[in-house]
């Protein structure tokens, strides 16, 4: 149970946060967002925070910067009104991609974004799957990167008619590879690792697949489904690999252009992902292979257990079999 607590929501999470002050059994705190026409952006909470600990919840999701800026204003509307602490908790994180340079002259934007949060005046900032889990270091105050591995190895373990004796998780490229590990101790199964070069964004060229795939029942796990370009050719080298099923497993479905088009086009079974990242009902409809599982009751413990001080691992317990209770 949490006490002297407001949990507000801005225009990109509020059916997500919903789900959890369901889970926290509570209700949300009323705040209002306006956007002129001159697109600047006015953020006024609409009941005292004075000397309450505040959870915001807002994935800065496209429109990014738009969504960027609410969150800046709010924290900075939260601070001035006197909120004791100010939890901003971003189950996606925009710009976390630009982490470093990898060209001259180009900015470490994860970075300025991790300054601008502090200095707006947050206390906290709790996020989900990290493109790089080091963007962590960019921040100097309490930051939970929190991850959705175990909740999608728990929905293939439980929602799926799949014989675990015959799948392999695989990561799409080197850099997953951690991620894909993860996921492949949950399940008890081997890993394949597809490699793969992109001569320009959301191309790929194939390479090779490092693993034993042929006859398998493929689970293909990334952190970001952005135009669905590459995970769909990663998905491609393994059926043409000799792989029976492919699957694939996402945490935020940005799903920008025409995503959900090649996704429907592609050999992928059944996609799963987050609702980090809301979709509407017209998405949906575009695409029948995609399932959406919540990260709600996941951040509804995490929630409770930074208000009253206990340990925030204890999230994943329900995804490994333990008895998980708020």
């Amino acid at each position: 149970m949490i006490t002297d607590t407001s949990i507000f929501a801005l225009t990109s999470s509020v059916d997500l946060a919903n789900k959890i002050a369901e889970k926290l059994n509570t209700k949300l705190s009323d705040i209002k967002v306006e956007h002129f026409e001159d697109g600047e952006i006015l953020v006024t909470p609409q009941e005292s925070v004075r000397g309450r600990s505040v959870f915001l919840i807002q994935s800065t999701c496209p429109p990014v910067t738009e969504r960027l800026m609410e969150v800046l204003i709010c924290i900075d509307a939260l601070k001035r009104a006197s909120a004791r602490e100010i939890n901003v908790i971003m189950p996606y994180f925009g710009y976390a991609r630009q982490d470093r340079k990898a060209f001259p002259r180009q900015p470490i934007t994860a970075k300025l974004v991790a300054e601008l949060l502090q200095t707006a005046g947050a206390n906290r900032v709790v996020t989900i799957d990290l493109h790089a889990t080091q963007v962590q270091g960019f921040f100097d105050i309490p930051t939970d990167d929190l991850t959705s591995v175990p909740l999608l190895g728990n929905f293939f373990e439980t929602h799926e008619n799949i014989d675990m004796e015959n799948v392999v998780v695989v990561s799409p490229d080197h850099g997953g590879v951690k991620r894909a590990r993860n996921l492949a101790d949950i399940l008890n199964t081997p890993l394949a690792i597809v490699d793969k070069r992109r001569p320009r964004p959301n191309e790929v060229e194939a390479k090779n697949v490092i693993g034993d795939v042929e006859g398998k029942t493929c689970i293909v796990i990334d952190d970001i489904c952005d135009t669905g370009g590459s995970l769909c050719a990663a998905c491609q080298i393994l059926k043409d690999k000799g792989a029976e099923k492919v699957y694939a497993a996402v945490t935020h479905g940005v799903f920008s252009y025409d995503a959900m088009q090649t996704i429907q086009n592609s050999v992928i079974e059944k996609l799963v992902v987050t609702d980090t990242i809301p979709l509407s009902e017209e998405q949906m409809k575009q695409c029948n292979k995609i399932v959406q599982v919540s990260v709600a009751e996941m951040l509804a413990v995490t929630i409770d257990a930074i208000q009253n001080h206990s340990s925030v691992s204890r999230v994943y317990d329900k995804y490994l079999h333990k008895k998980l209770a708020i």
